[in-house]
Formats: structure tokens, sequence, C-alpha cells
């Protein structure tokens, strides 16, 4: 294969593991210290339901302890991997009704995850998402991570 061209893209489904198994692994480690191993030092992490990127493993772990408990279901559907990349795609339940998206894992040449973007759909409940995220966050992460705003509705 000549050099300027990537390897194609290879479905991860392997005999012993469904799509996502190896990150979810990562983001149920019960330690902040083994979540963190699998990330660089200065990861990134933009979401469609976050006002500004969150960096470092300990503000990630937080986000993510705060969405487990959002979600009636959600199961990985579909994983590819493509160095240094890998895409999932994913489905679940939040409030009853029907959220779709996709996680894409940026990794270094070490294979330590550098970036996570995480996209969710349809629109209105990115929206409702978002707020219920950012209103679990209040407290628990700098006032800057929330974006100066305030989580809760206005009546």
């Amino acid at each position: 294969m000549p050099n300027d061209q990537q390897p194609p893209a290879t479905p991860s489904l392997k005999m012993d593991s469904a799509p996502g198994h190896c990150w979810s692994e990562i983001i149920r480690r019960p330690t902040l210290e083994e979540f963190s191993a699998a990330f660089t030092v200065d990861v990134t992490f933009d979401a469609s339901v976050l006002p500004i990127t969150i960096r470092g493993a300990p503000s990630i772990r937080t986000v993510f302890d705060a969405t487990r408990e959002m979600y009636d279901s959600i199961a990985f559907t579909r994983e590819e991997n493509s160095a240094p990349r890998t895409y999932l795609e994913w489905e679940g339940v939040f409030g009853g009704r029907l959220v779709v998206g996709a996680t894409v894992l940026v990794k270094d040449a070490a294979g330590l995850i550098e970036g996570v973007r995480l996209y969710h759909s349809p629109l209105f409940l990115v929206n409702d998402f978002s707020a219920e995220l950012l209103r679990r966050l209040a407290g628990k992460m700098m006032a800057d991570v929330l974006g100066g705003r305030d989580p809760r509705p206005i009546h």
C-alpha cells in the first residue's frame, strides 16, 4: 500500500467482544487512577451536550459519572477502527425517548486517548440532556466548565 493511503477501516467485532467493549471497560473502571491510565495527561472532551471543551481525565470522569445515571438504557451498536481513531455508534433511552449518537476516540502514537468527541441526536433531546447534565454537574466542577451559565430553566 502506498504511504499516502490509510488502511481501510475494520470492524472491531472480535469473537470475544461486542461493539464498544473496550470503551465501556474504560468508563466503568472503579478508580480515577485506573480510568486516567487510558488517557493522555492533556486529554480533551468535546460533546454536543456541553457548552465548552472539558480538559483532563478527572473532569471527564465527573461528566461520565453524571451521565451514567441519566440514561434509562444505552448500548453500542457499531464500532469501526481506523488508526488512530475508534468510531462508536450507540442508541439509548433518556427520559423515555430514543436518543442516538456517535463517540469518536482519538488516540496518540502510544494508544492513549487524547481526545473524545461525543455527539447526540435529535436536537430537542440534545437540549434536554444538556440542561439535565449541567444541573447535575453544578457544584461538582469549576464554574467555567459550565460556561458561567445557570443550567436551571428560567421560569
